[in-house]
């Protein structure tokens, strides 16, 4: 490889870079539907012309965004296994429960700093693409078993919900990176970042009800 060729790629991984950027926020901040090719060429800094070279529709443009942010979801889980096993050589002890809530703050984090997508609906074209998409796929399925295996390290340690499924388990920590509680209380100026992760930290893992609650199978 010359000299010429290497600083080629570099301007492009610059540039591919500086659009992905562009789409997450975007997709943060209007969401899918609401973004425009237009806008994230605007964002970039660049003509659209030359983002079109780079990837050739919306989707491809959003899904590079998700890939992004799965990647550094699994950067942060990685990180959390490498400190749990550092622990655990130590003669200590970091539970399954504890990085799962570690995981959750860090969508809300990421969330409240605007640089968490809007998972796509459901029935979305968006959605259609993405599963699709050989590197969304299977970046979310890594994922996905990393997290499962803590749930079900964290419901054979009483936890969690033995009689939970899994799925449901992992689909709730899942939807805490797109909140609507999270963006409402952020938006109404009231709270702190730390205020809000926290209560929506503890209503996930320990639910709405007083400390007197009092079971309806009594």
């Amino acid at each position: 490889m010359n000299a010429r060729s290497s600083i080629k790629e570099q301007i492009q991984r610059v540039r591919v870079e500086a659009i992905v950027t562009a789409v997450n926020r975007l997709l943060a901040t209007k969401g899918y539907d609401a973004m425009t090719v237009d806008q994230v060429a605007a964002e970039a800094g660049m003509a659209k012309a030359s983002l079109y070279k780079l990837f050739t529709s919306k989707e491809e443009l959003a899904a590079a965004a998700m890939v992004g942010v799965l990647d550094r979801a699994l950067a942060f889980v990685d990180e959390l296994r490498k400190q749990a096993q550092d622990a655990a050589e130590a003669g200590q002890a970091i539970t399954a429960i504890d990085q799962l809530k570690s995981v959750v703050r860090w969508t809300m984090d990421t969330q409240l700093q605007g640089e968490m997508p809007s998972l796509p609906a459901q029935n979305s074209s968006l959605s259609a693409s993405l599963q699709s998409n050989d590197e969304y796929m299977d970046r979310l399925i890594a994922l996905s078993n990393r997290l499962s295996t803590w749930i079900i390290e964290a419901q054979t340690a009483g936890s969690l919900q033995s009689g939970l499924p899994v799925e449901l388990v992992l689909y709730t920590l899942f939807a805490r990176a797109c909140d609507p509680v999270v963006s409402l209380l952020k938006e109404s100026g009231q709270y702190t970042h730390e205020q809000i992760i926290e209560w929506v930290s503890s209503t996930t893992f320990d639910g709405l009800a007083g400390a007197g609650r009092t079971s309806l199978a009594q």
